[in-house]
């Protein structure tokens, strides 16, 4: 597998984003049905291409959610700084709503469903947990949301609208709004 230690080659980093990006947009759209030989197949690669970055399925899993959940923090953390903290809570759960409407590994992950978190991705539900609970006390403070709501509250209301979105999206939508105006206090 050779020393995790030294830098990839150039080729070899290029060969492992691309197959990165390439499983993100497949399981985003499939599922973590998509099997590995479709995802080099996809990414112009060698099977053993994928795994020499990636030893088993799971761990190619774990580097697509990380790099998601790794994503929606500095999201969250970007809202925070840029926007009204008031609303920034209010802005984050409408993105990671519609980005997992858009990424079925993201809903799954987020539901637990098929996907456990702990295990493909250790440490990133509690990064994203960590993100959701600075834009909650943000909000908290400034007034916008309940004192009662907690991080996991919200958990649960993202992954509720993230199966809606699977029945129809445009009724999430409308509870998705719903669920806001329920949290204001």
């Amino acid at each position: 597998m050779g020393d995790s230690k030294r830098p990839l080659r150039a080729d070899a980093a290029r060969n492992r984003a691309r197959v990165l990006e390439v499983a993100y947009e497949a399981l985003a759209t499939e599922g973590t049905s998509v099997s590995i030989d479709e995802i080099a197949r996809r990414a112009g690669v060698g099977a053993g291409t994928v795994w020499r970055h990636f030893p088993t399925k799971a761990a190619l899993l774990s580097a697509v959610i990380v790099g998601r959940v790794h994503t929606l923090a500095d999201t969250a953390r970007e809202l925070l700084t840029s926007g009204d903290p008031s609303e920034a809570v209010f802005e984050f759960l409408r993105v990671v709503i519609a980005e997992g409407a858009l990424d079925r590994s993201l809903a799954d992950a987020m539901a637990g469903s098929g996907i456990d978190l702990d295990v493909v991705a250790p440490g990133a539900e509690d990064e994203f947990r960590t993100a959701l609970g600075e834009l909650l006390v943000a909000a908290q403070r400034s007034g916008s949301v309940k004192a009662t709501i907690t991080a996991p509250d919200l958990k649960a209301l993202i992954v509720g609208a993230l199966a809606m979105q699977a029945y129809d999206a445009e009724v999430a939508d409308r509870v998705t709004e719903m669920a806001i105006l329920g949290l204001r206090p």
